[in-house]
């Protein structure tokens, strides 16, 4: 019997017991360039056919409708019959007779092409090449691999193959794949559930395309592995499988056809985004689509964004978890985060040096469109509740010093010598406040964000750029509202005098730690007052080492990173002594002016983030015999026990010598600095400070969470961008390390010193800590934080 179903206007026909319908004047056109026309309102697809000269399809053809198409081949069909009895053309198996029989495996060869489960997710098509030990076979795959696979994995054998190219098997399956029409299954579905009759795949090949050749074979294998709708398995035995038909009540058709064409239509959008990255990934690096592009469409945006969540390991849901590993499947990638970060890496949507840790740990680095439009607000109010209040000190030559690129100057410094010959030093602290209050939109941010991230590659600021630069810092030569704590000391370096107040300020130069420096050493007569800071500060140094203050200056790696997104960006490393004589000047005028508003506050019951570090385990003479710098600084880091915080009142801070300190010298860039300054204000306006010793407590516990974060990322960004710095460098070149301690046995940990950072290497026999060796770098991969030194061995 024929089997004839019409959906929706278009005639879908075939039988098991009819002849294949290139018998018939109705014919096929070409099998490997089928054409299909689309139902617009299922999304199907069915074949076109000719009948005689007549070209039919989808609607009525051309010249005939579709009851003309089905009269012409009844008409065909009655004629045929009548000159030669039907027999079947394909023997079906109906539910009467055995299933084993149709489960008879084919023997493995060399030369047989091969459909097999690569893992869980992936199947591919390969050729045998060998035997690989007693059952194992080497396969040639389709991406052109050759690995060992047992025989459980092989879910296809292709029929009729002798000897396949594996030349060819790209082109197979791209035939095979413009073949595949799965409401072709419809068609068997009817006739078999009406026999109570199983399938093999060459049965339906039969079937459906008349013909059971290897790609036809193939196409049928897929259909019916690929279906959801139709057919079910009803027995399988190593690579062989039969399939029935599901009974009515399984097959829901508006259901599962609705299932289906979803699904089709998710596979090939997926197919369509794997285009988009496999042009992306083939583009030269300067033609590369813009990283905006990817953002223009929703669907394109949720699966680039869901591989770069896999790529971070940060994914939010199954669902973008699974999305990525569909890119990665259909890419031919192991689902690995890296395999994400190289894919997105290659399409130029990440640049090369793309910082991961950023990425990983949620670091702000952008500030909101409403939260700038709130500081632009800030600026345009020239209001200054403090303005009565302010002491006039432009009279003052002021020295700002700080590194060369920064760009929020949060303090300065003047000096000058009294009649009694006692020096007097002012530190003036930026005023932050003058525009931000306690709980507003712009403080409620920077809270979040707790500090400034200061990176190789750029700075991401606390406060809007535009508030924090222009507003808030010091600026050479303008006006400037400030907070300046002024100290007159004894001739020991004690405090003898200070104050705290309101003040107007006129910065007279912006200095470079070297500038500084250089400065120092030429000793003009015309910068006094810099000379005076600088022995300010030595007086101040000796008096906190007779206080038991321990000194750990070191030397300290700093790198600006120019044009970061290019492959090779420029790279300028510096490496800064901490007991530079500019550097230990503007330590000790910070650290003085911590002692001063700790004593400040203490005297005047202020809540305020008082620290201290105890030190009372620490005997400094033990470490007396190792030499100064990174290798005694490394030593008694090791053994220093954790800072606390007290809100309440001033705690010894050990390690800096001091009966109580409080950070207070840098509100721009420091959350709980600015949190100083609140309560500090408050006080000098007559005002209650605006927090209670545990509402500080509390505050500070998210804001040090956030602290800890960032140093983490500015700690690993640095290393990163050291060994990048090194692998770029001659193979042959040297480098001077210092012992810094023994790992194990004569594996040493090492301080290089020409970019100021640790390592670790074998050492020869006789070295000890503190000495210094010569070593080479053998590998450097900075995406892999991986150093590999070697030490050259000394005639």
């Amino acid at each position: 019997m024929m089997a004839v179903r019409a959906v929706n206007g278009g005639s879908l026909f075939r039988t098991a017991a009819s002849p294949p319908l290139l018998t018939f004047g109705c014919r096929f056109r070409q099998f490997s360039s089928l054409p299909f026309r689309r139902n617009s309102e299922l999304g199907l697809r069915f074949p076109f056919f000719c009948c005689g000269n007549q070209f039919l399809g989808y609607g009525g053809g051309l010249s005939r409708s579709v009851h003309s198409l089905v009269d012409c081949v009844m008409e065909e069909l009655t004629a045929w019959r009548s000159r030669r009895r039907i027999r079947a053309t394909v023997k079906l198996t109906t539910s009467g007779e055995l299933l084993e029989d149709k489960l008879v495996n084919q023997e493995i060869e060399k030369g047989l092409l091969l459909e097999f489960k690569k893992d869980s997710d992936r199947v591919l098509l390969g050729v045998a090449q060998r035997p690989d030990g007693k059952k194992n076979w080497m396969v040639y795959d389709q991406n052109g691999v050759t690995s060992s696979i047992k025989p459980q994995q092989i879910t296809y054998i292709v029929p009729g193959v002798e000897n396949f190219d594996h030349a060819e098997i790209s082109k197979f399956l791209q035939k095979a794949q413009e073949n595949l029409d799965p409401t072709l299954l419809e068609i068997a579905w009817v006739e078999l559930l009406e026999k109570n009759a199983s399938v093999t795949a060459e049965e339906l090949a039969e079937m459906i395309f008349g013909s059971s050749e290897p790609l036809e074979s193939y196409c049928a294998h897929l259909l019916l592995s690929k279906d959801e709708v139709y057919f079910t398995v009803l027995a399988t035995k190593g690579s062989r499988t039969i399939y029935g038909p599901r009974p009515t009540g399984q097959v829901h058709v508006e259901e599962l056809l609705h299932k289906k064409l979803a699904k089709d239509a998710a596979e090939k959008e997926l197919q369509d985004f794997v285009q988009l990255i496999v042009s992306a990934k083939a583009k030269p690096a300067l033609a590369k689509p813009p990283k905006s592009s990817w953002m223009v469409d929703e669907k394109i945006q949720y699966k680039i964004e869901s591989l770069e969540a896999y790529a971070i390991d940060a994914c939010k849901s199954d669902e973008q978890r699974k999305t990525a590993g569909m890119i990665l499947k259909a890419m031919g990638l192991t689902k690995t985060a890296s395999s994400a970060l190289n894919l997105l890496i290659n399409i130029g949507y990440f640049p090369v040096h793309v910082n991961l840790d950023l990425l990983k740990l949620n670091i702000l680095t952008d500030h909101s469109d409403e939260i700038i439009a709130a500081a632009e607000s800030l600026l345009s109010d020239s209001s200054d509740s403090d303005e009565m209040n302010r002491e006039d000190l432009t009279h003052l030559k002021v020295y700002a010093i700080d590194v060369d690129e920064a760009d929020e100057l949060d303090d300065a410094l003047s000096a000058t010598k009294l009649q009694d010959g006692r020096m007097k030093i002012w530190i003036h602290v930026a005023d932050p406040t003058r525009y931000v209050e306690p709980g507003s939109m712009v403080d409620r941010e920077a809270l979040r964000r707790g500090t400034s991230v200061f990176l190789p590659t750029g700075t991401y600021p606390m406060f809007p750029e535009k508030l924090a630069m222009e507003g808030m810092s010091l600026k050479q030569g303008e006006l400037c509202n400030a907070v300046s704590v002024s100290v007159i000391l004894h001739s020991d370096g004690s405090i003898a005098e200070y104050s705290v107040q309101n003040s107007i300020i006129k910065p007279t130069y912006m200095l470079t730690y070297e500038s500084a420096t250089e400065l120092l050493h030429l000793n003009l007569e015309e910068e006094a007052e810099l000379k005076i800071l600088s022995e300010a500060a030595a007086l101040r140094l000796k008096w906190r080492r007779q206080q038991g203050a321990i000194d750990t200056s070191t030397l300290e790696a700093r790198i600006k990173v120019v044009n970061p997104e290019d492959l090779e960006p420029s790279i300028n490393l510096y490496v800064e002594n901490q007991a530079d004589p500019a550097m230990r000047l503007v330590s000790e005028m910070m650290i003085l002016c911590g002692e001063v508003v700790a004593t400040f506050g203490s005297c005047n019951n202020i809540p305020l983030p008082y620290r201290g570090q105890p030190q009372s385990n620490i005997d400094v003479s033990a470490y007396s015999h190792l030499p100064e710098g990174p290798v005694r600084s490394s030593a008694i880091v090791r053994i220093m026990r954790a800072a606390e915080i007290d809100f309440r009142k001033p705690i010894r801070h050990g390690v800096l010598g001091l009966p109580g300190y409080v950070q207070f010298t840098s509100p721009i860039r420091r959350y709980l600095d600015l949190l100083a300054h609140y309560q500090v204000k408050a006080f000098l306006k007559g005002e209650t400070p605006p927090f209670s010793a545990g509402q500080l407590e509390g505050i500070a516990s998210i804001v040090n969470m956030q602290v800890r974060v960032v140093r983490k990322l500015s700690a690993s960004s640095l290393r990163y961008w050291i060994i990048e710095f090194l692998r770029r460098q001659p193979r042959e070149k040297k480098y001077r390390a210092l012992i810094l301690r023994f790992i194990k046995d004569r594996i040493a940990a090492l301080f290089v010193v020409e970019v100021g950072l640790q390592a670790s290497a074998w050492v020869s026999i006789g070295s000890q800590v503190g000495d210094e060796v010569e070593v080479q770098v053998e590998e450097a991969h900075p995406r892999d934080d991986v150093l590999y030194l070697k030490e050259v061995l000394r005639n």
